[in-house]
């Protein structure tokens, strides 16, 4: 299988496939990656690989403003990653095509990426500004009864947003129908929804479409059931992330 070495961004979420990423940009190894991607035509894509931390394994100080005043960050691309930064990182990623790099007078970037394709994490280099990856794709097989199971779980998300926007209904696109495409419906309800981190990272690692599907049919039954049982829950938006700060 075909690999390739791309600039890695490690982040404190997930990324699935087909969602935007909006990053905000002040760490200086960030801002190097964002010089280098800026040097690649326009008109073609700029890839990163964004991988989630591994809960407990950010071993260090990386940025100013700790609880601790007297606190030194560590610099360099591998800071607050440890010697072995390939160890902190959850192995499953995703690639990122910056479609909007935009700098700031300031120095600091503002930058707007979308989810491509899941990737493996293989090796990881810190000898440069930034830390770069050697990553090969992760496909993806539909596996059995993926389109009854995306029914479903279009069904049972529906009702998810119903309780916790207080029975008002909310789509993933204001104005836009639900996909119904098994993958794409996969990814978004998994983004959507409002579960931790290792649970989203265990549905982006999903072995195949159906997997995802199943698992998060009986996420959005318990969750759903939950809500119904709370006195009271505000409206939440669904479509709007955080800006990531890095």
């Amino acid at each position: 299988m075909t690999t390739a070495r791309l600039p890695l961004f490690p982040l404190n979420s997930v990324l699935f496939p087909g969602l935007v990423l909006p990053l905000n940009i002040f760490e200086e190894r960030y801002r190097a990656m964002m010089r280098e991607l800026l040097k690649k035509p326009e008109d073609g894509p700029r890839r990163f690989a964004v991988v989630t931390i591994r809960d407990g394994h950010e071993v260090a100080p990386s940025a100013p403003g700790l609880p601790d005043p007297t606190a030194v960050p560590e610099q360099g691309p591998a800071a607050g990653f440890g010697t072995d930064p390939l160890r902190s990182f959850h192995k499953v990623g995703c690639v990122a095509d910056a479609a909007t790099i935009r700098e700031r007078a300031d120095g600091t970037f503002e930058v707007l990426a979308t989810g491509t394709t899941r990737a493996r994490l293989l090796s990881v280099d810190a000898s440069g500004p930034f830390l770069t990856a050697e990553l090969e794709p992760v496909l993806e097989a539909p596996g059995e009864e993926a389109g009854t199971l995306a029914e479903g779980v279009l069904r049972a998300f529906r009702q998810y947003q119903k309780r916790l926007a207080g029975a008002r209904e909310r789509s993933l696109a204001t104005g836009a129908e639900l996909p119904d495409e098994p993958g794409v419906v996969s990814y978004l309800v998994a983004a959507a929804m409002m579960l931790d981190t290792p649970t989203k990272q265990r549905l982006l690692q999903a072995p195949d479409t159906a997997s995802r599907l199943r698992d998060e049919l009986e996420l959005l039954r318990t969750e759903t059931a939950i809500i119904r049982n709370l006195p009271s829950l505000p409206a939440v938006e669904l479509t709007r992330g955080p800006t990531h700060l890095n």
